[in-house]
């Protein structure tokens, strides 16, 4: 790390962030488990083999078309507990509240809240509430954590990738970080672009129904699909080939994303998956979230390769090759 100060980069799932938690985390927590760096951890207990995750939601604004920072949460860790291939059982959910904050608006969180739980199956079982002083917080910081069971038989994180597998993306990417972006800033366009915000837990059971050697999956969040996949190149030692052309993106979501400047490959998901699976698999697991209302939008996006160890590498419309880089800074802050 080359700062003295925590900056808005630290946030930003990239580059700066991958240096903080190597430089200032591991030391400070590392064991096997952590060390691992996938979405959540992998426990045994008993003989039972566990998936716990956590995390916290600062969205701003709160409310936006497709959801709002209640269902985000849910989902959120919901879709964390699921990528360690488990199916999510039980959910806590703490609250920071800032002082004056609307009674109306908390009833309308909790209530978002509630339907999502029971849109992905799950209890909430145990919170935590505190209240701040006015100026202290920015209305309202929602953490939540959650905890699965792994069926036998299951083994999935970015260390499993193999040469050959198959990389299938859920559907159109950047849905979530341009509605969120659009609203702060209050653009408007001729037609309403809406947050991809949806638990994917049913998804993954029937991918892991259809294909029996998947081996990874993972939910690209901040700092989207170019930064997850070049996780997941970093943790499995293997190269990453993707192709421009088979990147689903929605015309008006690139349209704006173009107009702005971003890279819609570097933006926000929170209701999209990546699976690598062998090719022997590919056609099942495909259908299998294609027959998901989220997943109609599913492709073949690119493959694990035994060159360009740790890289990955975009096929471009045009026949030329891009290396697609970690995310450097931070593109938008509070995006979940």
């Amino acid at each position: 790390m080359t700062t003295d100060h925590i900056l808005l980069d630290h946030g930003s799932g990239g580059k700066i962030s991958s240096a903080m938690i190597r430089d200032i985390m591991l030391p400070a927590f590392d064991n096997p488990i952590l060390s691992m760096l996938n979405d959540g951890a992998s426990l045994e207990v008993g003989g039972a083999r566990l998936a716990f995750s956590t995390d916290t939601y600062t969205v701003s604004p709160l409310f936006f078309p497709g959801g709002s920072i209640g269902d985000l949460a849910i989902n959120g860790t919901v879709n964390d507990v699921a990528m360690c291939g488990a199916r999510p059982l039980y959910l806590s959910v703490g609250l920071i509240i800032e002082e004056g904050f609307p009674i109306e608006d908390l009833r309308r969180i909790l209530d978002d809240m509630g339907k999502a739980a029971r849109l992905a199956d799950v209890l909430i079982v145990t919170g935590d509430t505190k209240v701040v002083p006015r100026g202290a917080a920015d209305k309202i910081f929602i953490n939540t954590s959650g905890i699965g069971l792994i069926p036998d038989g299951v083994n999935v994180g970015g260390e499993r990738a193999c040469v050959g597998d198959h990389i299938i993306l859920s559907g159109t990417i950047a849905d979530h970080g341009m509605t969120i972006l659009t609203q702060r800033e209050g653009l408007s366009f001729d037609t309403e672009i809406r947050s991809d915000s949806a638990p994917l837990n049913h998804m993954v059971q029937a991918i892991l129904s259809a294909g029996k050697n998947v081996h990874v999956l993972r939910d690209p969040t901040r700092g989207g699909v170019g930064t997850t996949l070049n996780e997941i190149a970093i943790q499995s030692n293997l190269g990453i080939r993707i192709y421009e052309d088979r990147i689903p993106v929605k015309k008006d979501v690139a349209g704006i994303c173009e107009l702005l400047g971003f890279d819609p490959l570097y933006v926000a998901n929170e209701g999209k998956l990546l699976v690598f699976v062998p090719p022997s698999d590919a056609d099942a697991v495909l259908a299998a979230i294609q027959n998901d209302p989220a997943g109609k939008d599913a492709c073949v996006i690119g493959m694990v390769t035994e060159t360009a160890p740790k890289r990955v590498i975009m096929e471009t419309r045009i026949g030329g090759e891009r290396i697609v880089d970690m995310q450097t800074g931070e593109q938008l802050p509070r995006i979940c």
